[in-house]
């Protein structure tokens, strides 16, 4: 099921951006098997496999890639791949003999994705880093953060899984299209700090007209106006207030019965610390539930602060099925929605990979086209 259905995909495994891009390719119905070491070792944060959500929807198999007889059947799935994702530093596929030229020379179709995060070139790319570095050098982390405080860390969003994950699955998705018609596969270099860069491409825009300042927690949508920003309620719960366009913040202004003038101009910023006030005095005379009644689906643009938890059970998200339970855990479901090749029930990650190669090759080699 999914629109990707026929599609597949090998995946050498690593951390971060590559494991969550399999897992979205996978989500929307490629066949992705995921190569594993075959030695016992931890990747990344320590969890039971069943809660290593982005492993699932595919088959694990384990191999042993010092080995060269390991390397030869790694390369007899990639003669019946679509495409390949690993996520090893810059060369290490070359010396295991999985390299993008040797996989292209048994599968001159195939669509071989990298990710790391500084790129195949570049005098950092041997350099070892996580997310939090990587969107250190684009500048984004530098952008986000309160006036007078430290820059915040947006979880791992902003550069594993967006810079990495979303730009390697479009580059692959890109390139199996381009493929369809040239018969030539190709390799997709994503970097985190090219994608993080290129999802800041409207804040170099602001920048350079002047719009946006350097200094955080000035500026309309990093904390700086009081009207798109949180609150904190009675209940010790936050809300989140954005409305930027003048329509819905004098609408907000209606609602909570706010005297215009008092107020002064929306975007006259001299008048923003004493707008901040009166926001947050009003805010904090209800709970967060009430702000709801009486907010919520308005045009004054505003939702609760929820949890993780919390965010699986609201009245919107349940109505949609964006979470799904699988194997007992609570988890988002596949994204984006198609009409017509619907993504199936992702399957949960598999507990442990297998070793029986022979069986797993039978099984790719049977899912081929006319197989």
């Amino acid at each position: 099921m999914g629109p990707l259905k026929g599609i597949r995909i090998v995946e050498l495994a690593s951390v971060g951006p590559g494991p969550m891009a399999a897992m979205l390719l996978a989500d929307m119905g490629a066949t992705v098997l995921r190569i594993d070491r075959a030695e016992a070792v931890e990747l990344g944060v320590r969890r039971p496999p069943k809660y290593n959500l982005v492993l699932r929807n595919r088959d694990r198999v384990a191999l042993d890639l010092k080995q060269p007889d390991a390397v030869e059947q790694v390369l007899q799935f990639v003669e019946g791949a679509d495409a390949l994702i690993e996520g090893f530093r810059p060369g290490v596929t070359e010396r295991l003999g999985l390299g993008p030229e040797v996989c292209l020379a048994r599968n001159r179709r195939l669509v071989y994705g990298r990710v790391t995060g500084w790129g195949q070139t570049g005098p950092l790319a041997q350099a070892a880093g996580h997310d939090i570095n990587y969107i250190a050098l684009t500048g984004v982390l530098h952008a986000m953060g309160r006036a007078g405080q430290p820059p915040s860390i947006p979880l791992a969003l902003a550069g594993d899984f967006s810079g990495g994950a979303l730009y390697l699955a479009m580059g692959v998705l890109a390139a199996l299209l381009e493929a369809r018609g040239s018969g030539q596969g190709q390799v997709v270099d994503a970097a985190i700090v090219d994608g993080t860069s290129s999802m800041a491409t409207v804040f170099h825009g602001l920048h350079a007209a002047g719009l946006w300042n350097a200094e955080r927690g000035t500026n309309t949508l990093d904390s700086g106006a009081p009207f798109y920003d949180v609150y904190e309620c009675l209940d010790h719960e936050w809300i989140s207030i954005g409305p930027i366009e003048a329509r819905f913040y004098r609408q907000l202004v209606e609602v909570l019965e706010l005297e215009p003038a008092a107020l002064g101009e929306q975007e006259d910023r001299a008048s923003w610390p004493r707008l901040r006030r009166r926001l947050a005095d009003r805010f904090k005379a209800r709970t967060r539930t009430e702000w709801c009644a009486l907010l919520e689906g308005t045009d004054v643009c505003f939702a609760p602060v929820l949890s993780f938890r919390e965010a699986s059970g609201h009245p919107h998200m349940r109505e949609r099925d964006t979470f799904v339970e699988i194997d007992g855990i609570v988890q988002p479901a596949p994204a984006p929605r198609f009409s017509r090749t619907v993504s199936g029930r992702p399957r949960p990650p598999q507990a442990e990979p297998s070793h029986d190669v022979a069986a797993a090759l039978a099984a790719w080699r049977a899912r081929a086209p006319g197989g």
